[in-house]
């Protein structure tokens, strides 16, 4: 399985200009969660996917199989209860890096998060953030996409 090195950003708001970015709708849902261990099914665009993520924090596993839109449609049902909604925009960064910001939409309206993914751990020490990415919650684990599927938005 690939490993997955990302940081997270909760923004305030959108940063300027976010809409003229590459972006598409996604809607993601939980099959099974077990402690650090999820299994999603995520339509995003066109395409539907099956994803396992495990571990916590800054560097997970995850493995991603493409699946299809009928059985994207066949395993949507199960996931009620534990869905979210948002649309996602690719915003180029330095060094070859790519902000993704959501702006989650439906029960999570108005929460605004960006992502980092880095080709090593090196660079995510030595990534130094731009004001606009506002305060980090990589290790918080209520700002973990299950955990905002599961109870929403924390307090």
């Amino acid at each position: 399985m690939a490993a997955e090195i990302e940081r997270k950003f909760l923004l305030d708001a959108p940063p300027q200009g976010v809409e003229e970015h590459p972006s598409e709708a996604i809607a993601q849902g939980y099959l099974a969660l077990d402690g650090d261990v999820e299994v999603r099914v995520r339509r995003a665009g066109e395409r539907a996917l099956l994803t396992v993520k495990a571990g916590g924090g800054r560097r997970r596993v995850e493995e991603e199989v493409e699946i299809g839109r009928e059985r994207f449609e066949a395993l949507w049902p199960l996931t009620a209860g534990r869905r979210i909604v948002k649309r996602r925009y690719r915003v180029p960064a330095a060094d070859g890096l790519v902000f993704e910001v959501d702006l989650y939409e439906e029960e999570l309206a108005g929460l605004v998060v960006a992502e980092v993914e880095f080709p090593d751990d090196a660079a995510a020490n030595a990534f130094t953030t731009p004001d606009w990415l506002g305060r980090e919650v990589t290790d918080d684990p209520r700002w973990k996409n299950q955990a905002l599927a599961l109870h929403g938005r924390p307090d």
